[in-house]
């Protein structure tokens, strides 16, 4: 009897040498691709970082702006409108009606430096109506009278025009009752000494105001007498109030002998 064996083949250290190559190559390629990335994401997270920090620098400086404006700054507004009413006597003209009483308009616009006054038709007559600019970065004073519709140019008198500062803390205390005005009026006299041609060296204000009217300088009279009743024909009053007393302008077309 012949017996028959076989030996078992073993084929297994060829598949383990070809899989540790396999094991090797993907490995060496994950090495080269890996380590890029994290670079690409850190760059991406300092940049969106360095932004957030501008937006919210910047949100910050405008918040803390707004709240100094409002908060910190004492509170006088850049511009304020105010309706004031005054009583006072007319020891001149008028000595037997008593008080009477102005009303008018002020609009104070201390960033710009000027002021803006609106005189209504007056009860009691005698005065024209007007608007009234005092412009004191260029120094002078604009009277449209309204029923004439004209307008007035002349230097800026700060002996009888209060700076819009003062004037806007003069009608403040009033309305707050801590302080009353006197009640008294002055005059003071003008005559027109020629047309206005070129409008637009009064200012802006100026120019807005008489803009389209026939525009003339002024001006003052010597105080030495009040006018003559005769020469009231030839001349008109307009009164106003931006300082503790009632002022009437009075303007005369032609020099008065």
């Amino acid at each position: 009897m012949v017996k028959i064996t076989f030996q078992p083949v073993s084929v297994q250290k060829p598949e383990k040498e070809n899989d540790g190559d396999k094991i090797i190559i993907p490995q060496a390629h994950e090495e080269l691709v890996l380590p890029l990335r994290p670079k690409k994401s850190f760059l991406n997270g300092l940049c969106c970082l360095t932004f957030g920090l501008v937006v919210f620098m910047s949100g910050l400086v405008l918040a803390s702006i707004y709240v100094y404006r409002y908060y910190f700054i004492p509170q006088i507004p850049e511009d304020s409108l105010f309706h004031c009413r005054v009583v006072y006597e007319d020891s001149v003209y008028a000595p037997l009606r008593g008080r009477q009483e102005l009303e008018e308009n002020v609009g104070i616009y201390l960033e710009d430096n000027y002021e803006q006054i609106s005189v209504p038709m007056p009860h009691f007559g005698g005065s024209d109506p007007a608007d009234i600019i005092h412009d004191f970065h260029r120094g002078l004073t604009a009277y449209h009278d309204i029923a004439l519709d004209k307008c007035y140019i002349i230097e800026l008198n700060t002996t009888l025009v209060m700076p819009p500062r003062n004037l806007w803390e003069l009608l403040v205390n009033v309305k707050r009752g801590t302080y009353l005005p006197q009640t008294y009026i002055i005059q003071e006299e003008m005559m027109v000494t020629g047309r206005v041609r070129n409008m637009r060296q009064l200012g802006p204000f100026i120019h807005r105001l008489c803009y389209g009217k026939e525009t003339y300088r002024l001006r003052r009279r010597n105080q030495h007498r009040r006018i003559d009743r005769r020469e009231t024909k030839e001349c008109h009053s307009i009164r106003h109030f931006e300082n503790t007393f009632v002022v009437e302008t009075v303007i005369c077309d032609r020099p008065q002998i």
